[in-house]
């Protein structure tokens, strides 16, 4: 039952809630992290027991976890972060030829996410409106403009005057020119969907977010709304998804008929500890599909409606640091 969170960072919550599910399961289950500065994560601070891996662009990063793995019988993976999904994607087998299970979406699926353009393009192909993209020498101001591999909003301008717009803007060819989608006419929300291994939806938590810090939501109310039968008409079953998918999306304030996509990351996101305290227990549903070789039949909607989740810093103190 022992279960590895990879780049634990700050996911404190996360970390916590996966311990909770583990132990009504199991009182010998832990849940270890790993990172590659791990004394100065809070997240392996709260966990069973941290380890040291080395930056996941060092050749030797994947021989370091797998041998992490094997000496603390751990038997599920949950990865976190953008970087190293593909990775764990292209090492799955590997790593399941040695009794070890990781909830990693297909390596196809996790190319498209992390292009830009081509989860454009899938949103498209299932019905799914996106943002406009421009060419740029034909464009419409006011305009926003993101690289096609970015993620945490890094590299990402809005443009209201053309004295804003560099000859950088313009040379670099990773920037799309995409249409403005007015927050004083949209909602953005990101959405937690489960999918089984089977690739089926089974649940869709949408998440307002009311105000973001470093990428990460900050303040964010679960909301019951148009969006949740939009993406259950939509993306009923999407090839090569499982686990924990989060979507992003703008929806329309007067008009729930009016919905745009932005992106979709195939990981847990920064905010889904609010999904969980709403209910949505994803943690459990792993364990059960992953560990416990159950099937996850039913359709989950019984989460709270209108939670508010308000955010504030606090203290992991380690006794004993030498540094």
């Amino acid at each position: 039952m022992n279960i590895l969170i990879t780049s634990a960072g700050r996911r404190v919550s996360l970390v916590r809630a996966f311990k909770k599910e583990v132990t009504k399961i199991s009182s010998n289950g832990k849940v270890y992290t790993v990172d590659s500065n791990p004394q100065l994560s809070a997240a392996c601070q709260v966990s069973d027991q941290f380890f040291k891996v080395p930056r996941l662009s060092d050749d030797t990063y994947f021989k370091v976890l797998l041998s992490i793995c094997l000496e603390h019988n751990i038997k599920l993976i949950i990865p976190t972060i953008d970087t190293e999904l593909l990775l764990l994607s292209q090492k799955s087998a590997l790593l399941a030829s040695h009794g070890i299970q990781v909830v990693i979406s297909s390596t196809d699926f996790i190319a498209k996410c992390r292009n830009k353009r081509v989860i454009h393009d899938f949103f498209e192909s299932k019905g799914v409106r996106v943002a406009k993209e421009y060419k740029k020498d034909n464009y419409k101001l006011p305009l926003f403009i993101k690289p096609f591999d970015g993620s945490r909003s890094v590299d990402t301008y809005l443009i209201k005057k053309e004295s804003e717009l560099t000859q950088a803007h313009l040379s670099n060819d990773k920037f799309m020119f995409l249409e403005y989608i007015d927050p004083n006419v949209y909602n953005e929300f990101t959405c937690d969907l489960y999918y089984s291994k089977s690739h089926d939806l089974k649940c869709v938590v949408p998440r307002k977010r009311l105000e973001v810090r470093d990428g990460e939501v900050y303040k964010a109310l679960t909301q019951n709304n148009a969006l949740v039968n939009y993406i259950k008409t939509h993306l009923s079953k999407i090839d090569g998804a499982v686990g924990c998918i989060t979507a992003q999306f703008f929806l329309n304030k007067t008009d729930d008929s009016q919905i745009c996509a932005i992106e979709i990351n195939p990981r847990f996101g920064g905010g889904y500890p609010l999904s969980y305290l709403a209910g949505a227990n994803f943690p459990k549903w792993l364990i059960e599909e992953y560990l416990l070789g159950k099937t996850i039949d039913d359709k989950f909607d019984t989460w709270e409606d209108n939670l508010l989740m308000i955010r504030y810093d606090d203290e992991i103190l380690v006794h004993g640091y030498k540094g």
